[in-house]
């Protein structure tokens, strides 16, 4: 079960980061940028 909620925050990270390359409003962008950060600690599992 740990695996699928991994591969699933592995998902999601993929998604927000091109969500962020991709767009051009910036607050967008920040918000996208916020969204990755626990994302980013729980695949290292920090969190």
């Amino acid at each position: 079960m740990a695996w699928v909620y991994w591969g699933l925050c592995v998902f999601l990270f993929i998604a927000v980061a091109y969500e962020l390359a991709t767009e051009r409003d910036f607050w967008r962008q920040a918000t996208a940028a916020l969204v990755l950060i626990p994302l980013l600690l729980r695949i290292l599992l920090w969190k």
